[in-house]
């Protein structure tokens, strides 16, 4: 059991949050500002403070500032709905400091709150000593997000439901699909296409298949996707990239179980499960026209939604000796990691999930000590392709600045990207109109 502080005055958060710590385990004690925060760690002594960025009577970062001078630092994450807060993290590279994103989940805290366990181990992990449980002989990881998918994968293997896969570009759709079908117990091989990869005019051929001089180029019949995955398992990846108007040949496959290759009249009958996969939310499928509903209702009978690494960052040292194992075994070396590194892995967010960590170990493999025999990680890990589009705050921002002068950088920031509205601004920030106001009077004073 751990002894956690939350500080947020959102009290409605801060109380639900509480109640989900308290379930899971933990000893949970609340905090409304600064000044409650500095009193809490005046008279005990925690293991974890989740912590609000902006507070009525200041920042977060004079709780961190108080924290750090505590004979036991507690571990410290950043708990806001604003989307800039991060940029300032990685900017200013405050030590130990993690981040999550408001709505959290269970599976979120039980995440962050692994790493106080982890934490207290020193050892260097080697690689070649590590045995790893694979999940449906494909999937790694044992976090409660990955139990509870081990659980549903179990249970739709059992059927011939088609199952839509949904998650952010990077969580292992594909992978996912291999497990239900490895689920499945079949004796074929899924067969798997990319529907974003296709041109409009091919995506036919490689779905229904063709007649030989069904059109030019067609110099031999072909058998489609459908066709191929007969008796097995279909993966259609990116399917809402689909054009609209092939969408109704597809739901024909899907009512009737036949297709029709182009250039013929025949139909062939097929027999498969199709896996779909798509990276774009429920709401933007819905609402902007990009998957017709009776489509939506036919492909996804079993939604499953794949946590995002961030969710699961229990998951991340397996991972890492897992992708270790495998680069040592390929080049004949033994590199290792040690707890140090795993540790910055962990406190970062992964917006390009279990891909853009596989490539950063990759880089930094390369890269290994070669007295050492351990990988190197670069001084910060940054995603080119991060969601985070607002750059201006990355270039304000140095290294010693005063908490004061990076609070007001991030109103500035916030309120230029919402053209100086002060009411949208201050609901970004979390905080009260009033108490944004004053802030503003305090730094023109």
């Amino acid at each position: 059991m751990l002894k956690v502080l939350i500080v947020d005055d959102d009290s409605e958060f801060a109380d639900i949050s509480s109640q989900i710590l308290e379930f899971i385990g933990h000893d949970t004690y609340i905090a409304n500002s600064v000044a409650d925060a500095k009193q809490w760690l005046s008279v005990e002594t925690f293991d974890h403070i989740f912590l609000d960025f902006m507070l009525p009577d200041g920042s977060g970062l004079h709780v961190i500032e108080h924290a750090n001078q505590l004979d036991k630092k507690p571990r410290i994450t950043l708990i806001t709905g604003h989307p800039l807060i991060k940029s300032i993290i990685a900017d200013l590279s405050i030590p130990d400091i993690g981040y999550i994103t408001k709505p959290v989940e269970r599976a979120d805290f039980e995440a962050v709150l692994s790493q106080n366990k982890s934490a207290k181990k020193t050892t260097v992990t080697k690689t070649k000593q590590q045995e790893f449980s694979q999940h449906f002989d494909c999937l790694i990881g044992e976090s409660p997000a990955m139990q509870s998918l081990y659980k549903m994968i179990e249970q739709v293997a059992k059927t011939n439901a088609n199952v839509m896969l949904m998650g952010e570009s990077g969580v292992g759709k594909e992978v996912v699909a291999q497990a239900i079908h490895n689920a499945s117990n079949l004796d074929k091989p899924l067969v798997a296409t990319n529907c974003g990869a296709l041109s409009k005019d091919l995506i036919g051929s490689e779905l229904f298949g063709h007649e030989k001089g069904a059109f030019t180029g067609a110099v031999a019949s072909k058998k489609g996707v459908f066709e191929q995955a007969n008796d097995s398992t279909l993966f259609l990846d990116e399917v809402t990239e689909m054009p609209i108007d092939m969408q109704p040949n597809l739901l024909r496959v899907l009512e009737n179980k036949t297709v029709v290759p182009l250039g013929s009249t025949k139909q062939v009958k097929v027999n498969c499960r199709v896996i779909s996969a798509t990276n774009r939310s429920i709401e933007d499928i819905a609402s902007n026209n990009i998957l017709r509903e009776d489509i939506y209702f036919r492909l996804a009978v079993f939604p499953i939604e794949i946590p995002q690494l961030r969710q699961r960052k229990d998951d991340i040292p397996l991972l890492v000796n897992y992708f270790l194992m495998q680069m040592n075994q390929e080049s004949q070396q033994n590199i290792s990691i040690n707890q140090q590194q795993l540790d910055k892995l962990q406190s970062y967010d992964w917006p390009g999930n279990v891909r853009e960590l596989r490539h950063v170990i990759h880089r930094a493999f390369i890269m290994a000590d070669t007295d050492s025999q351990e990988i190197v990680l670069p001084e910060r890990l940054h995603s080119p392709f991060s969601t985070q589009k607002n750059t201006t705050l990355s270039h304000g921002l140095t290294a010693g600045q005063t908490i004061e002068d990076v609070e007001k950088e991030l109103i500035k920031v916030t309120l230029e990207e919402v053209d100086g509205n002060k009411t949208l601004a201050a609901e970004m920030l979390g905080i009260s109109t009033k108490t944004l106001y004053n802030r503003l009077n305090a730094y023109e004073n």
